[in-house]
């Protein structure tokens, strides 16, 4: 009997890590602090968060849209449903009284999404033109000019692009193959590998800014993208996310390019655009950014030819 009682617990233990590990850890992340928003709301009003109601995530859904995007209720929505469901308890996210007032809300605020501005190549090139001015330390230049034009060049996400070890770099005649071990859209890990080749232009080819960064930096294993400290002293600290965010919006300060309405997902939509304007088909672009549908790829590509296939170019006056 003990034997099976301790089975059993060790079972449930097993269960208990494979439901932990079955999100990334940034996904996670932001279903808590989702719920935890929620849980807030719930004791101020003095409702039960655990388990809760149908109507009183409508409640919450209609306190939320007075502030906040559809795309982001919709967020909170899905996140207080897997919570519950972690825990063992039922929650009916299709529920009328949810769905019917989304349906309502979005009637009234409209669901169009802004979405952060692309970086594009005239983008591109003047954040190069003035890392290259800039009066600091060479290494220092040289890590930021790699991670934009690596980030660009490959269409990789934020996330994605901080991932990147010395062994997932292989260089080739025509560049470098990058092996991307895993992803947003994979969470399994099975990979992709994707292939940068050179530029004509060695100013903008991140090809040959990745070969003298790994260079000066003397990175022989490991993150290729590290923290500096007191000013140009690397570490063996691995970039965040959030890094790369202000290393991109501190960069198109520089270059006196108003910095706002861009993002880590600048660089990614930056290149899935660029593409669509030079004439690459969805499934080169998907290839690169390792999109699984083509939902979001065609926005890029319809975005990227407004004026291109504009039919008021047919016009004459």
């Amino acid at each position: 009997m003990n034997e099976l009682t301790t089975n059993i617990k060790a079972l449930h233990e097993e269960t208990l890590n494979n439901l932990k590990t079955s999100k990334a850890n940034n996904t996670l992340r932001a279903y808590r602090s989702d719920f935890k928003d929620f849980a807030a709301f719930c004791v101020k009003h003095k409702f039960r968060s655990m388990p809760t109601d149908p109507k009183i995530v409508s409640l919450y859904l209609t306190h939320l849209s007075k502030t906040s995007k559809i795309s982001t209720l919709r967020r909170r929505l899905v996140s207080i449903g897997v919570v519950h469901k972690l825990k063992g308890h039922y929650l009916d996210t299709k529920h009328p009284a949810i769905i019917e007032n989304l349906m309502g809300i979005k009637r009234i605020k409209g669901s169009k999404q802004i979405g952060k501005k692309p970086i594009l190549i005239s983008h591109l090139k003047q954040i190069i033109n003035v890392i290259n001015e800039q009066d600091i330390e060479e290494i220092v230049k040289l890590r930021n000019k790699t991670l934009i034009l690596i980030g660009f060049g490959g269409g990789f996400r934020r996330t994605e692009l901080i991932s990147i070890d010395h062994e997932d770099l292989e260089f080739v005649n025509e560049g470098v193959k990058i092996t991307l071990k895993r992803s947003k859209t994979d969470q399994f890990g099975e990979g992709m590998i994707k292939g940068l080749p050179y530029f004509s232009n060695e100013t903008y080819c991140p090809v040959m800014s990745l070969k003298n960064w790994l260079k000066i930096s003397k990175i022989k294993t490991g993150p290729i993208f590290k923290r500096f400290v007191k000013g140009s002293v690397l570490t063996n600290n691995r970039l965040t996310d959030q890094s790369v965010v202000l290393i991109i919006k501190d960069c198109l300060k520089l270059a006196g390019i108003e910095n706002n309405n861009f993002s880590g997902h600048s660089l990614r939509s930056g290149f899935a655009t660029v593409a669509a304007e030079s004439g690459a088909d969805e499934r080169s672009i998907m290839a690169m950014t390792g999109h699984k549908t083509t939902q979001m790829v065609r926005r890029y590509i319809r975005e990227a030819n407004i004026f291109k296939n504009n039919a008021l170019n047919k016009i004459k006056i």
